[in-house]
């Protein structure tokens, strides 16, 4: 049974505009939102600018049907990204989705808020405005947006019951709320943007009711080359599409390209550190050396298992019964040896959408350190926007080991979960591959993300020498040039971060004239 259709029509190429009082750069989570709020307000002409394509309103039928299943991710409308560092899995790919809504189409729909320390930590370095009880209107309104729910109990999968009953005897209690600020360890079913099965993204939510009002100018496929600044103002943007340049004059920038794209743009328009731009034969604009640093995601290990025949037929029953299977329900919060305030560690158990070629269902246990201390970097190899950038990830690099420290802890926390009997009987062995994840240097090899990069424009007064942004998310130095994204985010919080970037969205909508 098909759960979506795509309508065989296309769809109708808006013109370039000369001018438009406010460009959004980026369609993704962030900028999805924002366009949509100012659009929503009728005072202004607003353009959005993504580099992927946009698949018009929902009501449409132009969305491909991956993109709209809530049931699995998406991997359809990859950027291609690679970390070039060199700890972590070789030529690691860092997936981000280039299509309208961003990662927000592409994702899990785990919609997590994280901890209290982590937005009052934000406050307490020097962003007022920024503390937990200050964003939770923000958070509210993120969560109506998307259409955030629980899962109802006869949807939990049998492999997210049995995961739910190990994590509980390897001792992460059940939560009572997953999304309690206050209740940092425990385990329970993920609140999730999925809506009547579809993924429910930001084109969706912000997009979709404001497209044909008039205010709101959506050009996909198109790349933006630089913002030009004269006498510290963006006055235009350069942009490329369909094979041909142009600019387009605006009153104000808003820049939402994320962790990666933001930085990128920022450097190809001559604000960053001077001695990268001298390299790149940028023109200095404005000296930020804090623009492509402070880069870092929750380093995560993946153990890999085999499934059984008990888990084969418990999974097929549950199918034959008419229930939908999701890939990702159950989450634990929980702490290493080393955390001593709030959690450091999330597992979150994934199960194959698909019996393998055996004809079995298979799983992986993935856990990761949610307070990383490594910072990694994002580099241009050249002005050409079309060039992917140069990221290294940083992952486990971190003077200390702190780092390593817990991811270790977190893997010992995963096996002891595995071997609780409601588990183990239903996922089998661990395959030789991941079983040889054992010690540091096994783990530092076998590193990869969880999806969840941030900090490469970061929030902070002007006194922070890393800090590119102030509480607004102005860029220091610029009159009318913001950065409303993963980017700005100082220090990640203990969350997915699809919900966190919303929220911050939705508050710097919210202060923008």
């Amino acid at each position: 049974m098909e759960l979506f259709t795509v309508k065989d029509n296309r769809l109708q190429t808006p013109p370039i505009p000369t001018h438009c009082d406010t460009i959004v750069i980026g369609g993704g989570t962030a900028g999805a939102a924002i366009a949509g709020r100012l659009a929503a307000r009728r005072d202004q002409s607003v353009l959005l600018l993504e580099a992927g394509p946009d698949y018009g309103n929902r009501a449409d039928g132009q969305w491909p049907a991956d993109l709209l299943d809530g049931r699995v991710l998406s991997d359809s409308h990859d950027w291609g990204y690679t970390s070039a560092a060199r700890a972590g899995l070789p030529d690691h790919r860092l997936q981000r989705a280039r299509v309208i809504g961003g990662c927000s189409s592409h994702n899990g729909c785990i919609a997590l808020w994280g901890s209290r320390a982590d937005y009052d930590g934000w406050a307490a370095a020097g962003n007022p405005g920024w503390s937990a009880d200050e964003l939770l209107p923000f958070f509210e309104k993120a969560v109506a947006a998307l259409r955030v729910r629980d899962f109802a109990p006869a949807e939990v999968t049998p492999f997210h019951t049995a995961c739910l009953q190990a994590m509980v005897a390897a001792g992460i209690p059940p939560a009572t709320v997953l999304n309690d600020l206050d209740e940092d360890v425990g385990c329970g079913t993920a609140p999730v943007n999925i809506h009547d099965a579809v993924r429910w993204n930001t084109a969706l939510a912000y997009l979709d009711p404001v497209r044909d009002e008039g205010h709101l100018t959506i050009l996909g496929d198109t790349l933006v080359e630089k913002i030009n600044v004269t006498r510290s103002s963006a006055v235009s943007v350069n942009i490329l599409r369909n094979g041909g340049a142009a600019t387009v004059a605006t009153g104000r920038v808003i820049v939402c390209g994320g962790a990666y794209g933001s930085p990128a743009v920022m450097l190809r328009s001559g604000i960053g550190p001077a001695e990268d731009l001298r390299h790149l034969s940028i023109p200095t604009v404005l000296d930020l050396p804090g623009v492509g640093r402070n880069l870092h995601d929750h380093p995560a290990i993946e153990l890999e298992y085999g499934g059984s025949e008990r888990l084969s037929a418990r999974m097929d029953e549950f199918i034959a019964e008419g229930r939908t299977v999701f890939t990702e329900q159950s989450l634990g919060k929980a702490r290493s040896a080393n955390c001593r305030h709030a959690i450091d560690l999330h597992v979150y158990p994934c199960s194959a959408a698909r019996p393998d070629q055996d004809g079995r269902w298979t799983c992986i246990l993935p856990v990761a350190n949610m307070v990383p201390k490594s910072r990694g970097r994002l580099t241009l190899p050249s002005r050409d926007p079309a060039a992917k950038p140069v990221i290294y990830t940083g992952y486990l690099s971190d003077p200390d080991d702190a780092d390593l420290a817990v991811l270790t802890d977190g893997v010992e926390l995963t096996r002891r979960m595995a071997r609780q009997k409601a588990l183990a009987e239903l996922i089998g062995d661990e395959r030789p591959e991941s079983a040889a994840r054992v010690g540091r240097k096994k783990i530092r090899q076998a590193c990869c993300h969880y999806y969840h990069p941030v900090g490469t424009c970061k929030m902070g007064p002007a006194d922070d020498p890393w800090a590119v942004v102030d509480g607004r998310g102005r860029v220091h130095g610029t009159e009318n040039i913001t950065i409303a994204d993963a980017s700005i985010i100082p220090t990640i919080p203990r969350a997915n971060t699809n919900l966190p970037v919303l929220a911050l969205a939705e508050r710097i909508a919210s202060g923008l004239a």
